[in-house]
């Protein structure tokens, strides 16, 4: 037997009312829609946003860990500068919001 008829057969008893099977099926559908696709949406969509807000001039730290301030934006990598005048290209998909957003805030 498949793993969704099974959960569809539900209890054995003579009585029981199969809509309650649908039901909570229906609610753990819910439940992992608010808990797992939801956030990971919106999370997807800050990081599209944060990427497009990006300018030049900007400090950002990589995924990698690589600190720079941005001087030059391409379609699908930035051009960076580094420590004693060096410059990376990097991706876009590389800056970490995280990190970057870090470094906007105050150290306590």
């Amino acid at each position: 037997m498949h793993l969704l008829q099974i959960l569809l057969m539900g209890p054995t008893q003579e009585g029981s009312n199969p809509m309650g099977t649908f039901i909570m099926l229906g609610l753990i559908m819910v439940v992992f829609y608010f808990f797992m696709i939801r956030p990971q949406m919106k999370k997807t969509k800050d990081q599209r946003k944060f990427k497009e807000e990006i300018n030049k001039g900007d400090k950002i730290i990589t995924i990698g860990g690589i600190h720079g301030k941005i001087s030059e934006i391409r379609d699908q990598a930035f051009i960076i500068d580094v420590e004693n005048g060096g410059k990376l290209k990097i991706d876009k998909s590389s800056v970490s919001m995280e990190m970057t957003r870090q470094l906007d805030k105050p150290n306590k």
